[in-house]
Protein backbone atom coordinates (compact mmCIF):
# COMPACT_ATOMS: atom_id res chain seq x y z
CA UNK A 1 0.00 0.00 0.00
CA UNK A 2 1.36 3.13 -0.90
CA UNK A 3 2.26 5.54 1.94
CA UNK A 4 -0.74 8.17 2.35
CA UNK A 5 0.85 12.33 1.52
CA UNK A 6 0.47 14.44 4.53
CA UNK A 7 0.67 18.13 4.53
CA UNK A 8 3.78 19.27 6.38
CA UNK A 9 3.50 20.27 10.46
CA UNK A 10 1.62 23.25 11.41
CA UNK A 11 5.11 24.84 12.39
CA UNK A 12 6.51 24.28 8.56
CA UNK A 13 3.52 25.32 6.92
CA UNK A 14 3.58 29.01 9.58
CA UNK A 15 6.95 29.45 8.07
CA UNK A 16 5.77 28.82 4.84
CA UNK A 17 2.95 32.08 5.41
CA UNK A 18 5.89 33.93 6.59
CA UNK A 19 7.67 33.72 3.40
CA UNK A 20 4.83 33.89 1.35
CA UNK A 21 4.40 37.65 3.55
CA UNK A 22 7.84 38.59 2.93
CA UNK A 23 7.75 37.66 -1.12
CA UNK A 24 4.76 39.73 -1.08
CA UNK A 25 7.13 42.86 0.46
CA UNK A 26 9.05 42.91 -2.78
CA UNK A 27 6.23 42.07 -5.04
CA UNK A 28 4.08 45.20 -3.43
CA UNK A 29 4.31 49.42 -3.11
CA UNK A 30 4.76 49.76 0.19
CA UNK A 31 2.35 52.35 1.75
CA UNK A 32 0.57 53.62 5.30
CA UNK A 33 -2.57 55.37 6.16
CA UNK A 34 -2.13 58.26 8.76
CA UNK A 35 -2.85 57.30 12.20
CA UNK A 36 -4.56 58.72 14.94
CA UNK A 37 -4.22 57.36 19.15
CA UNK A 38 -5.41 59.31 21.83
CA UNK A 39 -3.28 59.48 25.44
CA UNK A 40 -3.25 62.77 27.92
CA UNK A 41 -6.40 63.71 27.20
CA UNK A 42 -4.94 64.78 23.35
CA UNK A 43 -4.87 63.07 19.86
CA UNK A 44 -1.60 62.22 18.11
CA UNK A 45 -1.45 62.36 14.34
CA UNK A 46 1.63 59.97 13.07
CA UNK A 47 2.43 60.52 9.38
CA UNK A 48 5.18 60.70 7.07
CA UNK A 49 6.13 63.47 8.08
CA UNK A 50 5.86 62.77 11.74
CA UNK A 51 3.71 63.30 14.40
CA UNK A 52 1.31 66.21 15.36
CA UNK A 53 -0.60 67.30 18.38
CA UNK A 54 -4.43 67.96 17.97
CA UNK A 55 -6.83 68.62 20.68
CA UNK A 56 -9.00 65.93 21.77
CA UNK A 57 -12.53 67.45 20.62
CA UNK A 58 -14.88 66.09 18.03
CA UNK A 59 -14.32 68.49 15.62
CA UNK A 60 -10.89 67.18 15.49
CA UNK A 61 -12.36 63.75 14.24
CA UNK A 62 -14.88 65.43 12.21
CA UNK A 63 -12.56 67.15 10.12
CA UNK A 64 -10.44 63.98 9.85
CA UNK A 65 -13.74 62.14 8.74
CA UNK A 66 -13.54 59.75 11.20
CA UNK A 67 -16.66 58.39 12.12
CA UNK A 68 -15.92 57.28 16.18
CA UNK A 69 -17.47 60.03 18.97
CA UNK A 70 -15.01 61.67 21.45
CA UNK A 71 -15.98 59.46 24.23
CA UNK A 72 -15.06 56.00 23.01
CA UNK A 73 -11.32 57.53 23.04
CA UNK A 74 -11.89 58.67 26.32
CA UNK A 75 -13.67 55.22 27.74
CA UNK A 76 -10.40 53.56 26.25
CA UNK A 77 -13.05 51.61 23.85
CA UNK A 78 -10.85 52.99 21.27
CA UNK A 79 -6.95 52.08 22.58
CA UNK A 80 -5.25 51.23 19.43
CA UNK A 81 -4.14 53.80 16.83
CA UNK A 82 -6.40 54.62 13.97
CA UNK A 83 -6.57 54.68 10.15
CA UNK A 84 -6.99 58.23 8.96
CA UNK A 85 -9.84 57.81 5.81
CA UNK A 86 -8.44 59.35 2.50
CA UNK A 87 -4.59 59.96 3.69
CA UNK A 88 -3.11 56.99 1.97
CA UNK A 89 -0.05 57.05 0.51
CA UNK A 90 3.29 55.24 -0.75
CA UNK A 91 6.23 55.18 1.60
CA UNK A 92 9.70 53.91 1.22
CA UNK A 93 9.55 50.38 0.57
CA UNK A 94 11.11 48.10 3.74
CA UNK A 95 11.47 44.90 1.61
CA UNK A 96 11.65 41.89 3.96
CA UNK A 97 14.41 39.54 3.50
CA UNK A 98 16.47 36.23 5.53
CA UNK A 99 17.20 37.92 8.34
CA UNK A 100 13.67 39.33 8.85
CA UNK A 101 12.00 36.07 8.02
CA UNK A 102 14.26 34.17 10.70
CA UNK A 103 13.53 37.25 13.36
CA UNK A 104 9.86 37.30 12.49
CA UNK A 105 9.24 33.72 14.74
CA UNK A 106 10.95 34.61 17.31
CA UNK A 107 9.51 38.05 17.12
CA UNK A 108 6.37 36.54 17.22
CA UNK A 109 7.32 34.38 20.37
CA UNK A 110 8.81 37.58 22.62
CA UNK A 111 4.97 39.24 21.38
CA UNK A 112 3.02 36.44 22.50
CA UNK A 113 4.48 35.68 26.37
CA UNK A 114 1.31 36.43 28.16
CA UNK A 115 -0.65 33.70 26.20
CA UNK A 116 2.30 31.54 25.77
CA UNK A 117 2.71 31.63 29.87
CA UNK A 118 -1.09 31.86 30.32
CA UNK A 119 -1.41 28.43 28.04
CA UNK A 120 2.21 26.92 30.13
CA UNK A 121 0.09 27.15 33.31
CA UNK A 122 -2.89 25.48 32.12
CA UNK A 123 -1.21 22.80 31.04
CA UNK A 124 0.63 22.06 34.23
CA UNK A 125 -2.83 22.61 35.98
CA UNK A 126 -4.37 19.95 33.91
CA UNK A 127 -1.58 17.45 34.52
CA UNK A 128 -1.63 18.16 38.59
CA UNK A 129 -5.74 17.44 38.27
CA UNK A 130 -4.73 14.30 36.33
CA UNK A 131 -2.37 13.31 39.32
CA UNK A 132 -5.43 13.20 41.86
CA UNK A 133 -6.88 10.76 40.04
CA UNK A 134 -10.82 13.30 40.17
CA UNK A 135 -10.03 14.17 35.89
CA UNK A 136 -10.45 10.35 35.43
CA UNK A 137 -12.75 10.09 38.36
CA UNK A 138 -15.54 13.18 36.99
CA UNK A 139 -15.41 12.19 33.21
CA UNK A 140 -16.20 8.34 33.55
CA UNK A 141 -19.00 9.36 35.78
CA UNK A 142 -20.01 11.72 33.92
CA UNK A 143 -19.96 9.47 30.60
CA UNK A 144 -21.27 7.00 32.40
CA UNK A 145 -24.29 9.46 33.71
CA UNK A 146 -24.67 10.16 29.96
CA UNK A 147 -24.40 6.53 28.34
CA UNK A 148 -26.74 6.31 25.75
CA UNK A 149 -27.71 9.96 25.21
CA UNK A 150 -24.04 10.85 24.06
CA UNK A 151 -25.13 13.30 21.49
CA UNK A 152 -26.77 15.34 24.45
CA UNK A 153 -22.98 15.95 25.38
CA UNK A 154 -22.06 17.71 21.73
CA UNK A 155 -25.16 19.71 21.49
CA UNK A 156 -24.81 21.00 25.03
CA UNK A 157 -20.81 21.58 25.18
CA UNK A 158 -20.86 22.91 21.80
CA UNK A 159 -23.68 25.47 22.51
CA UNK A 160 -21.33 27.02 25.58
CA UNK A 161 -18.56 27.20 23.38
CA UNK A 162 -20.50 29.35 20.73
CA UNK A 163 -22.14 31.01 23.87
CA UNK A 164 -18.99 31.99 25.28
CA UNK A 165 -17.25 33.08 21.81
CA UNK A 166 -20.05 35.10 20.96
CA UNK A 167 -20.09 37.02 24.81
CA UNK A 168 -16.87 37.32 25.27
CA UNK A 169 -14.76 36.25 22.50
CA UNK A 170 -13.14 33.05 23.97
CA UNK A 171 -10.95 31.64 21.69
CA UNK A 172 -7.52 30.44 23.29
CA UNK A 173 -9.14 29.64 26.44
CA UNK A 174 -10.83 26.81 25.08
CA UNK A 175 -7.36 25.09 24.33
CA UNK A 176 -7.87 24.07 28.45
CA UNK A 177 -11.26 21.68 27.85
CA UNK A 178 -9.07 19.48 25.40
CA UNK A 179 -7.70 17.24 28.47
CA UNK A 180 -11.03 16.92 29.90
CA UNK A 181 -13.36 16.37 26.64
CA UNK A 182 -11.24 14.02 24.45
CA UNK A 183 -11.62 11.26 27.14
CA UNK A 184 -15.15 11.83 26.78
CA UNK A 185 -15.83 11.85 23.80
CA UNK A 186 -13.53 8.91 22.76
CA UNK A 187 -15.38 6.86 25.84
CA UNK A 188 -18.68 7.66 23.98
CA UNK A 189 -17.75 6.01 20.59
CA UNK A 190 -16.59 9.25 18.91
CA UNK A 191 -13.12 10.00 17.41
CA UNK A 192 -10.63 12.66 17.99
CA UNK A 193 -12.50 15.42 15.29
CA UNK A 194 -15.69 15.25 17.71
CA UNK A 195 -13.97 17.24 20.58
CA UNK A 196 -12.14 19.47 18.32
CA UNK A 197 -14.95 20.73 16.32
CA UNK A 198 -16.65 20.88 20.22
CA UNK A 199 -14.31 22.75 21.15
CA UNK A 200 -12.59 24.82 17.94
CA UNK A 201 -15.64 25.09 15.83
CA UNK A 202 -17.99 25.98 18.60
CA UNK A 203 -15.67 29.15 19.81
CA UNK A 204 -14.92 30.10 16.48
CA UNK A 205 -18.51 30.53 15.33
CA UNK A 206 -19.53 32.34 18.83
CA UNK A 207 -17.07 34.86 17.79
CA UNK A 208 -18.34 34.98 14.00
CA UNK A 209 -22.11 35.91 15.52
CA UNK A 210 -20.29 37.96 18.16
CA UNK A 211 -23.49 40.13 19.87
CA UNK A 212 -21.32 40.99 23.04
CA UNK A 213 -17.42 40.52 22.07
CA UNK A 214 -15.74 43.31 23.68
CA UNK A 215 -12.37 42.16 21.45
CA UNK A 216 -14.53 42.17 18.49
CA UNK A 217 -18.39 44.03 18.02
CA UNK A 218 -17.89 46.50 20.32
CA UNK A 219 -14.44 47.43 19.01
CA UNK A 220 -15.50 47.38 15.46
CA UNK A 221 -18.76 49.11 16.11
CA UNK A 222 -17.05 52.14 18.20
CA UNK A 223 -14.59 52.38 14.68
CA UNK A 224 -17.14 52.29 12.54
CA UNK A 225 -18.97 55.44 14.41
CA UNK A 226 -22.03 52.83 15.28
CA UNK A 227 -23.08 51.85 19.00
CA UNK A 228 -22.38 48.37 19.51
CA UNK A 229 -26.25 47.47 20.35
CA UNK A 230 -26.96 48.66 16.13
CA UNK A 231 -27.72 44.79 15.07
CA UNK A 232 -27.85 42.97 18.12
CA UNK A 233 -31.22 41.29 17.32
CA UNK A 234 -29.75 40.57 13.89
CA UNK A 235 -26.62 38.73 15.48
CA UNK A 236 -28.69 37.32 18.29
CA UNK A 237 -31.02 35.59 15.44
CA UNK A 238 -28.10 34.42 12.72
CA UNK A 239 -26.29 33.13 16.37
CA UNK A 240 -29.15 30.34 16.55
CA UNK A 241 -29.43 29.86 12.85
CA UNK A 242 -25.58 28.83 12.29
CA UNK A 243 -25.36 27.33 16.24
CA UNK A 244 -27.78 24.93 15.63
CA UNK A 245 -26.44 24.44 11.79
CA UNK A 246 -23.15 23.51 13.25
CA UNK A 247 -24.07 21.36 16.25
CA UNK A 248 -26.49 19.67 13.44
CA UNK A 249 -23.05 19.00 11.36
CA UNK A 250 -21.25 17.86 14.44
CA UNK A 251 -23.70 15.56 15.70
CA UNK A 252 -24.45 13.87 11.97
CA UNK A 253 -20.67 13.07 12.10
CA UNK A 254 -20.40 11.70 15.35
CA UNK A 255 -23.03 9.41 15.02
CA UNK A 256 -21.99 8.25 11.34
CA UNK A 257 -18.30 7.50 12.84
CA UNK A 258 -19.95 5.55 16.39
CA UNK A 259 -22.13 3.08 14.13
CA UNK A 260 -19.16 2.58 11.73
CA UNK A 261 -15.87 3.62 13.28
CA UNK A 262 -14.17 3.29 9.62
CA UNK A 263 -15.68 6.24 8.59
CA UNK A 264 -13.74 8.45 10.60
CA UNK A 265 -11.88 10.94 8.66
CA UNK A 266 -9.32 11.04 11.50
CA UNK A 267 -8.56 7.27 10.77
CA UNK A 268 -9.23 7.95 6.50
CA UNK A 269 -6.51 10.66 6.50
CA UNK A 270 -3.98 10.13 9.55
CA UNK A 271 -4.99 5.91 10.44
CA UNK A 272 -4.92 4.98 13.50
CA UNK A 273 -4.05 7.55 16.20
CA UNK A 274 -2.98 7.25 19.36
CA UNK A 275 -5.41 10.10 21.97
CA UNK A 276 -2.93 12.57 23.05
CA UNK A 277 -4.65 12.19 26.70
CA UNK A 278 -5.23 9.15 28.82
CA UNK A 279 -7.95 7.16 28.28
CA UNK A 280 -10.59 6.23 30.83
CA UNK A 281 -9.73 2.98 32.61
CA UNK A 282 -13.17 2.70 34.15
CA UNK A 283 -15.89 3.62 31.61
CA UNK A 284 -17.04 0.86 31.34
CA UNK A 285 -17.45 0.04 35.03
CA UNK A 286 -21.23 -0.87 35.89
CA UNK A 287 -21.15 2.16 38.44
CA UNK A 288 -18.95 4.55 38.79
CA UNK A 289 -18.34 5.72 42.09
CA UNK A 290 -17.06 9.50 43.07
CA UNK A 291 -14.90 9.96 45.90
CA UNK A 292 -16.07 13.33 48.43
CA UNK A 293 -12.24 14.41 47.57
CA UNK A 294 -12.12 13.99 44.33
CA UNK A 295 -15.92 15.88 43.97
CA UNK A 296 -13.86 19.18 45.69
CA UNK A 297 -10.89 18.85 43.66
CA UNK A 298 -13.41 18.53 40.52
CA UNK A 299 -15.30 21.83 42.57
CA UNK A 300 -12.08 23.79 42.16
CA UNK A 301 -11.36 23.00 38.52
CA UNK A 302 -14.67 23.93 37.32
CA UNK A 303 -14.26 27.18 39.98
CA UNK A 304 -10.94 27.71 38.06
CA UNK A 305 -12.48 27.80 34.68
CA UNK A 306 -15.45 29.96 35.62
CA UNK A 307 -13.40 32.41 37.44
CA UNK A 308 -11.25 32.40 34.33
CA UNK A 309 -14.12 33.34 31.80
CA UNK A 310 -15.85 36.23 34.77
CA UNK A 311 -12.04 37.66 34.97
CA UNK A 312 -11.78 38.17 31.30
CA UNK A 313 -14.89 39.35 31.22
CA UNK A 314 -14.23 41.33 34.09
CA UNK A 315 -10.89 43.20 32.59
CA UNK A 316 -8.15 40.87 34.39
CA UNK A 317 -4.92 40.96 33.12
CA UNK A 318 -3.40 38.03 31.88
CA UNK A 319 -1.09 37.21 34.62
CA UNK A 320 -3.99 37.34 37.40
CA UNK A 321 -5.36 34.95 35.02
CA UNK A 322 -2.53 32.84 34.74
CA UNK A 323 -1.82 32.81 38.82
CA UNK A 324 -4.99 31.40 39.06
CA UNK A 325 -4.11 28.19 37.41
CA UNK A 326 -1.29 27.95 39.39
CA UNK A 327 -2.81 28.45 42.92
CA UNK A 328 -5.41 25.98 41.83
CA UNK A 329 -2.97 23.53 41.19
CA UNK A 330 -1.72 24.12 44.86
CA UNK A 331 -4.85 23.81 46.17
CA UNK A 332 -5.97 20.28 43.97
CA UNK A 333 -2.50 18.95 45.30
CA UNK A 334 -2.72 19.97 48.68
CA UNK A 335 -6.54 17.81 49.03
CA UNK A 336 -5.03 15.10 46.65
CA UNK A 337 -2.18 14.16 49.25
CA UNK A 338 0.38 15.14 46.22
CA UNK A 339 3.67 15.13 47.44
CA UNK A 340 5.82 18.57 46.52
CA UNK A 341 8.26 16.74 44.31
CA UNK A 342 5.91 14.65 42.42
CA UNK A 343 3.72 18.22 42.30
CA UNK A 344 6.56 19.97 40.94
CA UNK A 345 7.23 17.16 38.18
CA UNK A 346 3.81 16.63 37.22
CA UNK A 347 3.66 20.76 36.35
CA UNK A 348 6.21 20.95 34.52
CA UNK A 349 5.35 17.68 32.50
CA UNK A 350 1.85 19.42 31.86
CA UNK A 351 3.38 22.55 30.77
CA UNK A 352 6.14 20.49 28.39
CA UNK A 353 2.94 19.12 26.91
CA UNK A 354 1.56 22.57 25.70
CA UNK A 355 5.11 23.89 24.25
CA UNK A 356 4.39 22.51 20.48
CA UNK A 357 1.47 24.34 20.99
CA UNK A 358 2.67 27.73 22.36
CA UNK A 359 4.97 27.51 19.72
CA UNK A 360 2.88 27.28 16.78
CA UNK A 361 0.89 30.53 18.23
CA UNK A 362 3.97 32.24 18.96
CA UNK A 363 5.30 31.33 15.10
CA UNK A 364 1.88 32.37 13.89
CA UNK A 365 2.25 36.06 15.51
CA UNK A 366 5.30 36.24 13.21
CA UNK A 367 3.29 36.48 10.40
CA UNK A 368 1.80 40.24 11.50
CA UNK A 369 5.93 41.08 11.78
CA UNK A 370 6.45 40.91 8.45
CA UNK A 371 3.63 42.46 7.01
CA UNK A 372 3.50 45.66 9.55
CA UNK A 373 7.72 45.80 9.01
CA UNK A 374 7.13 45.68 5.12
CA UNK A 375 4.07 48.38 5.58
CA UNK A 376 2.10 46.54 3.09
CA UNK A 377 -1.50 45.92 5.00
CA UNK A 378 -2.18 49.82 3.90
CA UNK A 379 -1.25 48.78 0.37
CA UNK A 380 -3.42 45.69 0.70
CA UNK A 381 -6.48 48.25 2.51
CA UNK A 382 -6.01 50.45 0.19
CA UNK A 383 -6.48 48.80 -2.92
CA UNK A 384 -9.73 46.87 -1.49
CA UNK A 385 -11.14 50.47 -0.80
CA UNK A 386 -10.46 51.00 -4.31
CA UNK A 387 -12.57 48.00 -5.77
CA UNK A 388 -15.57 48.00 -3.27
CA UNK A 389 -15.73 51.92 -3.52
CA UNK A 390 -17.82 52.23 -6.73
CA UNK A 391 -19.85 49.22 -6.01
CA UNK A 392 -23.56 48.63 -6.04
CA UNK A 393 -24.95 48.37 -1.82
CA UNK A 394 -25.54 44.42 -2.21
CA UNK A 395 -22.30 44.15 -4.23
CA UNK A 396 -20.54 46.05 -1.72
CA UNK A 397 -21.49 44.12 0.98
CA UNK A 398 -20.88 40.74 -0.56
CA UNK A 399 -17.24 41.83 -1.55
CA UNK A 400 -16.94 42.96 2.31
CA UNK A 401 -17.02 39.27 3.27
CA UNK A 402 -15.09 38.19 0.60
CA UNK A 403 -12.34 40.71 1.40
CA UNK A 404 -12.37 39.98 5.13
CA UNK A 405 -12.56 36.62 4.62
CA UNK A 406 -8.86 36.99 2.78
CA UNK A 407 -7.85 39.64 5.46
CA UNK A 408 -8.49 36.78 7.88
CA UNK A 409 -5.40 34.82 6.27
CA UNK A 410 -3.11 37.36 7.58
CA UNK A 411 -4.30 39.09 10.12
CA UNK A 412 -5.83 36.83 12.76
CA UNK A 413 -6.14 39.68 15.37
CA UNK A 414 -10.19 40.73 15.55
CA UNK A 415 -9.39 44.26 17.57
CA UNK A 416 -6.33 44.71 15.26
CA UNK A 417 -8.43 44.21 12.36
CA UNK A 418 -11.11 46.12 13.31
CA UNK A 419 -8.88 49.57 13.56
CA UNK A 420 -7.05 48.74 10.55
CA UNK A 421 -10.09 48.69 8.49
CA UNK A 422 -13.82 49.94 9.86
CA UNK A 423 -12.41 53.64 9.39
CA UNK A 424 -12.08 53.25 5.88
CA UNK A 425 -14.81 50.86 5.21
CA UNK A 426 -17.04 52.62 7.41
CA UNK A 427 -16.45 55.51 5.76
CA UNK A 428 -16.97 54.00 2.43
CA UNK A 429 -20.56 52.48 3.81
CA UNK A 430 -22.26 56.08 4.52
CA UNK A 431 -21.11 56.90 0.95
CA UNK A 432 -23.19 53.68 -1.04
CA UNK A 433 -25.72 54.18 1.23
CA UNK A 434 -24.94 50.61 3.34
CA UNK A 435 -25.91 50.37 6.86
CA UNK A 436 -22.92 50.68 9.25
CA UNK A 437 -23.67 47.49 11.36
CA UNK A 438 -23.64 45.12 7.91
CA UNK A 439 -20.17 46.24 7.62
CA UNK A 440 -18.99 45.08 11.10
CA UNK A 441 -21.15 41.78 10.41
CA UNK A 442 -19.37 41.38 7.04
CA UNK A 443 -16.15 42.14 9.25
CA UNK A 444 -17.65 39.14 11.73
CA UNK A 445 -18.88 36.82 9.13
CA UNK A 446 -15.71 36.76 7.18
CA UNK A 447 -13.55 36.30 10.25
CA UNK A 448 -15.69 33.53 11.41
CA UNK A 449 -15.54 31.45 7.91
CA UNK A 450 -11.90 31.89 7.70
CA UNK A 451 -10.93 31.41 10.59
CA UNK A 452 -12.18 27.82 11.14
CA UNK A 453 -8.77 27.52 8.46
CA UNK A 454 -7.00 30.23 8.77
CA UNK A 455 -2.93 29.18 10.13
CA UNK A 456 -2.48 32.32 11.58
CA UNK A 457 -5.51 31.70 14.12
CA UNK A 458 -5.51 29.34 16.78
CA UNK A 459 -6.11 26.06 13.81
CA UNK A 460 -3.10 25.07 14.31
CA UNK A 461 -2.13 24.91 17.91
CA UNK A 462 -5.77 23.34 18.59
CA UNK A 463 -4.68 20.37 15.62
CA UNK A 464 -1.87 19.90 17.91
CA UNK A 465 -3.04 19.71 20.84
CA UNK A 466 -6.22 17.48 19.39
CA UNK A 467 -3.79 15.44 17.87
CA UNK A 468 -5.38 15.67 14.02
CA UNK A 469 -3.87 16.52 11.22
CA UNK A 470 -4.74 19.79 8.89
CA UNK A 471 -5.57 17.52 5.89
CA UNK A 472 -8.51 15.39 7.95
CA UNK A 473 -9.53 19.11 9.21
CA UNK A 474 -9.97 20.43 5.92
CA UNK A 475 -11.91 18.00 4.72
CA UNK A 476 -14.19 18.25 7.60
CA UNK A 477 -14.41 21.92 7.75
CA UNK A 478 -15.15 22.77 4.26
CA UNK A 479 -19.29 21.81 4.07
CA UNK A 480 -19.42 23.57 7.23
CA UNK A 481 -17.75 26.61 5.93
CA UNK A 482 -19.72 26.50 2.41
CA UNK A 483 -23.11 26.37 4.81
CA UNK A 484 -22.24 29.36 6.82
CA UNK A 485 -20.83 31.16 3.98
CA UNK A 486 -24.51 30.68 2.07
CA UNK A 487 -26.08 31.53 5.57
CA UNK A 488 -24.11 34.78 5.77
CA UNK A 489 -24.37 36.16 2.89
CA UNK A 490 -28.28 35.56 2.70
CA UNK A 491 -27.78 37.76 6.35
CA UNK A 492 -26.28 40.87 4.88
CA UNK A 493 -27.93 41.15 1.81
CA UNK A 494 -31.05 41.10 3.57
CA UNK A 495 -29.94 43.68 6.31
CA UNK A 496 -28.72 46.30 3.22
CA UNK A 497 -32.27 45.89 1.24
Amino acid sequence: MAAKKKLPSPITILFIVIVIAAIATWLLPAGEYNSLTYSNNSFTVSSASGDKTLPAAQHTLDSLKILITLDKFKSGDIFKPVAIPGTYHQIKSNKQGITDVIEAPVKGLYDSSDIIFFLLFIGGFIAVFQETGALEQGVAALSHRMRGQEAWLIIIITFFFAFCGAAEGMAEEGLAFYPILVPLYLAAGYDLMVPLAVIFAGTNIGNMASFSNPFSTVIASNAAGISWTDGFLERIIFFAVITAITIWYIVRYAQKVKKNPASSLVYRFDGAVTSPFAALEHAEDAKVKLEAKNGLQIFIFLAALGLMIGGFIAGWSMPAVTALFAVAAVLMAVIGRVKEKVFIEKFIEGAKSLLSVVLIIGVARGVTFILNDGHISGTLLYYSAMLVGKMPGIAFILMMLVLYMVFTLFISSSSGMAVLTMPIFGSLAVIIGVPGKEIVNAYLFGMGIMGLVTPTGIMLPSLDIASVSVKAWLRFAYPLMIMLLIVSAIFLVVGVL
